[in-house]
């Protein structure tokens, strides 16, 4: 964040409040900027190197304006948590949306999805990274990407469906609350996080703490290595890595 006092902060957040103060806003505007670059840099960790920055930072910053314009202070919620929640929210719309996976990308997606397949009907086990890259014919390293582009692929995807399912006729009849689960919505997520708990489990030592640091406690890369003594690309080859054992394990509890 940038360094505004408390008091000055307060002051803005009142004048905003109460008149819109164009000041106001653009004050608290370069405040939270730093929450884009934030959550910019974390999205952007699986997705393809072609997929431009600046457009997920415009995606992140039409969030941050929503935030703004929503936000009611009297609330017991802290801004930033909220922002984040708005933030993150407008950059996987606007990638779901987008075509953002060129087709060569899904073509190698297909192709390592297909090799993976096949190597576990005939080994009859987990199949290794070094042997879906021999199979497939790509380096250790553009398995690894192509894995962590497939997996935020597949959450979009999901994420879209559970869209569609509500997008009924009712839809235009009702504003849907974003911040309120409904009880088989807490039932659902309940029974995920007990899912994701036990298969991260199964993770090795490292593979729990970087997923740990990174999704719980928030790290980014670099500074996970900081912690853990290792380089960046280091803790990210191990994050990928851990990322492809947790999508073969969801895909045999889902299937």
């Amino acid at each position: 964040m940038s360094r505004l006092s408390s008091t000055d902060t307060q002051e803005y957040w009142q004048k905003w409040t109460d008149s819109r103060d164009t000041d106001a806003g653009d004050a608290l505007v370069r405040k939270y900027m730093p929450l884009v670059s934030y959550h910019v840099q974390r999205i952007s960790v699986t997705l393809p190197k072609s997929v431009n920055r600046d457009e997920l930072n415009s995606l992140g910053m039409i969030g941050l304006y929503d935030a703004l314009e929503k936000f009611d202070p009297s609330r017991d919620l802290k801004f930033d948590t909220y922002a984040s929640f708005r933030i993150r929210g407008a950059i996987i719309d606007g990638l779901r949306k987008e075509d953002w996976l060129p087709r060569s990308a899904r073509e190698k997606s297909k192709k390592v999805e297909a090799a993976i397949e096949k190597l576990e009907q005939n080994l009859m086990r987990n199949a290794t990274i070094p042997e879906i890259a021999t199979e497939v014919g790509m380096s250790e390293e553009e398995v690894y990407q192509t894995i962590n582009e497939g997996f935020f692929a597949n959450v979009l995807s999901m994420n879209e469906y559970q869209h569609d399912e509500e997008g009924s006729d009712k839809s235009a009849f009702s504003i849907k609350d974003d911040t309120t689960l409904t009880p088989e919505e807490h039932v659902v997520k309940k029974e995920l996080l007990n899912q994701l708990i036990h298969v991260i489990q199964q993770l090795n030592e490292k593979e729990q703490l970087i997923i740990s640091l990174f999704y719980k406690e928030e790290l980014t890369l670099t500074e996970i290595g900081q912690v853990m003594g290792l380089s960046t690309s280091r803790i990210s080859q191990i994050h990928s890595k851990a990322l492809f054992k947790l999508k073969e394990i969801l895909q045999k509890h889902i299937h």
